[in-house]
């Protein structure tokens, strides 16, 4: 089977979409297909909106026996701005299409969808890859996208699809927010958006909720899949807390903020609940580790207003070996984020025996156990997460039975080898109709 990806970033980009893609990619090469992934150039994360970050030079070349295809990004003058600006008038058009009549059916939505479609094309903007689509004739057999917001790489992959008459599979990793209401729920779920996840063969959800979700918007539910994500558990071994503690001067109790620093990850509310905590005399130190943005760098800097707290460390993004021996040394994760479907990092934390805590947002309900393996608290709460932070730090052995719990639910039903059990017959079922049309 001649599989092709399609992605915004991929291998050595990290991230959840970059690792999750790259798990499934390297397993159907081992099973024997052929599998080119058609990704961009972005090496910073931030590069798909932002001319000024980082870029890859090497724009093809083969991964352990995937084949992958970078497309070099355009950016308008002043990216960083007009890009934002260009997405929030997409969603408020797609808005816009919901208030027209339905009298005038299913053409007028057609006329909707093809605008929306056309405008988002520049966001980003990839016009290689749309061409190399239109040249990829005969060469592939079933084609795969991920991550919905991303509809510009994804729409001339489901297009080419079509065209030849051969499977479209869609990962969406949509990011639900905490509620209907939610400004992050509609750049996820924009009227284009929603007809090209209708348009797919497979859909590829993370979680229940998820799955209720496209249910809810009209996708049949023997089209839907859950997949989740997982992690490989010997990639994880080895952290040292001792060497944690002794390189980055650690010596209270642990709060770990794994991932981007962002306003959408919740890292400016635990903040916040750690300040509560340690006005309280709550002895911890919380640790920062990953990406920072610019946003919080600018927060940050604001709300210390000259004095920084040795209790707050932003080591900024840090070593695989680093992230472990942090793990081995923390006493609790925080990720009260809105911006994760599902959240590799809850996995990670499992596995080293810690509880977590998450926010009431997007798939993390299902992912979660409130009061079992960790906590849930509604995104923003900063009172609510000092509460359960605080609970974890003073009862060891709570913390303890949590992260024990979360760990055997790890390695029952959250490896890579289980994630890659549940979506490879959607794959090969795929293949079977395409040599049965043939």
């Amino acid at each position: 089977m001649r599989i092709l990806h399609v992605v915004q970033r991929y291998w050595p980009g990290v991230g959840g979409a970059e690792k999750h893609l790259q798990e499934i990619s390297e397993r159907l090469v081992r099973d024997g297909h052929e599998v080119t992934v058609y990704t961009t150039d972005a090496g910073d994360f931030q590069y798909l909106w932002d001319g000024r970050k980082t870029s890859l030079e090497t724009l093809e070349e083969v991964h352990n026996g995937v084949t992958i295809r970078r497309f070099r990004l355009r950016h308008f003058p002043l990216s960083y701005r007009t890009f934002p600006a260009m997405r929030r008038a997409l969603v408020m058009l797609s808005d816009l299409a919901s208030l027209w009549p339905d009298a005038l059916g299913e053409r007028m939505e057609g006329v909707w969808v093809n605008l929306l479609f056309r405008l988002a094309h520049y966001m980003p903007w990839v016009p290689d890859l749309a061409r190399a689509l239109q040249e990829a004739r005969g060469q592939f057999d079933v084609v795969a996208g991920m991550t919905i917001h991303y509809e510009s790489l994804l729409q001339p992959a489901w297009h080419h699809a079509r065209r030849e008459g051969i499977p479209f599979l869609l990962y969406p990793l949509i990011h639900l927010g905490e509620s209907e209401r939610s400004s992050l729920r509609r750049y996820h779920t924009m009227r284009h958006q929603l007809a090209l996840a209708r348009a797919s063969d497979v859909i590829f959800a993370q979680t229940g909720l998820e799955r209720d979700f496209w249910i809810r918007q009209g996708v049949a539910p023997e089209r839907i899949v859950i997949g989740g994500v997982g992690i490989n558990p010997w990639e994880l071994a080895g952290g040292d807390a001792a060497r944690a503690r002794a390189r980055f001067g650690l010596a209270r109790p642990i709060v770990l903020a794994l991932g981007a620093a962002a306003y959408d990850k919740g890292t400016f509310h635990t903040v916040e609940a750690m300040r509560r905590l340690w006005a309280q005399g709550v002895e911890a130190d919380l640790v920062i580790a990953g990406a920072v943005t610019d946003g919080f760098a600018r927060w940050l800097r604001a709300s210390e207003r000259g004095q920084s707290d040795p209790r707050l460390r932003v080591l900024g993004s840090v070593s695989d070996t680093e992230k472990c021996d942090l793990l081995a040394a923390a006493s609790v994760l925080a990720l009260p984020s809105r911006t994760d479907s599902f959240g590799i990092v809850f996995l990670e934390a499992w596995l080293y025996g810690l509880p977590v805590v998450g926010a009431a947002a997007g798939g993390i309900p299902d992912v979660i156990v409130d009061g079992q393996d960790g906590y849930v608290v509604p995104f923003g709460d900063a009172e609510a997460l000092a509460d359960r932070l605080a609970r974890l730090l003073a009862n060891p052995d709570l913390a303890q039975r949590m992260g024990e719990a979360g760990r055997r639910k790890v390695l029952a039903q959250h490896t890579w080898d289980h994630v890659y059990a549940r979506v490879r017959p959607s794959y090969e079922r795929a293949c079977e109709r395409r040599s049965n049309s043939v």
